[in-house]
């Protein structure tokens, strides 16, 4: 039996989940109306997955909101989109969510994803995968340019980086969460193509983004 959270802005929408997962070796073990005001519900209620349904418009800070909430260290989440897009679902895997899906999903599909990334696994609609991988004839970038740039903060963050300083003492000196200061160190590493903070620093430097 999964144990499974709903959190949609929609009544109509939670219902509409409910309907898909119920007795299906499922128990809906609670539900919410935004990610903002789930606080420790979700946890408290022992669930073995939380299901969060964003529709348009609404896709905004989401993966930063999920780092901040930590819950993806707690539970296994799985998030349903009305369009899903190349950036907004890297920043999504970045904060932890095990299952990226489409709201137009069926029960089995539904069901078949949860199990499997309760299981561990990352979990994809095999229709949207080739939408979000770039041709790469189309979207070179001219050397030096990065193809997605470093957001402000990323950049002050690689610049602590730059000074060898911790995540916890970035997340001190910004007034931040760990698992936030954690969250832009993968983003600023996946940007620049790097493997590990030193060759994010090294990377940065030569374009420029360092101040030595």
């Amino acid at each position: 039996m999964i144990r499974v959270y709903i959190v949609a802005a929609s009544a109509l929408a939670r219902s509409g989940i409910e309907n898909l997962l119920a007795g299906r070796g499922v128990s809906i073990v609670g539900s919410g109306s935004s990610l903002a005001a789930l606080g420790e519900q979700a946890l408290d209620a022992q669930a073995d997955a939380l299901v969060l349904h964003v529709p348009n418009g609404n896709s905004d800070s989401l993966a930063e909101a999920l780092a901040n909430s930590q819950l993806t260290s707690e539970v296994t989440v799985a998030v349903l989109l009305d369009q899903p897009q190349a950036g907004l679902v890297s920043g999504l895997l970045r904060a932890g969510v095990r299952a990226i899906l489409p709201t137009q999903i069926t029960r089995e599909q539904l069901l078949a994803a949860l199990n499997a990334a309760i299981a561990g696994l990352v979990v994809f609609d095999s229709a949207e995968v080739s939408s979000w991988i770039p041709d790469p004839a189309l979207t070179s970038a001219p050397a030096g340019e990065l193809a997605e740039p470093l957001t402000p903060r990323e950049r002050e963050v690689l610049q602590m980086l730059a000074s060898g300083l911790a995540n916890k003492e970035i997340a001190a000196k910004l007034s931040i969460s760990d698992h936030t200061a954690k969250f832009h160190v993968a983003s600023i590493l996946g940007k620049l193509g790097a493997s590990t903070r030193t060759e994010a620093v090294a990377i940065g430097i030569r374009r420029g983004l360092v101040l030595l």
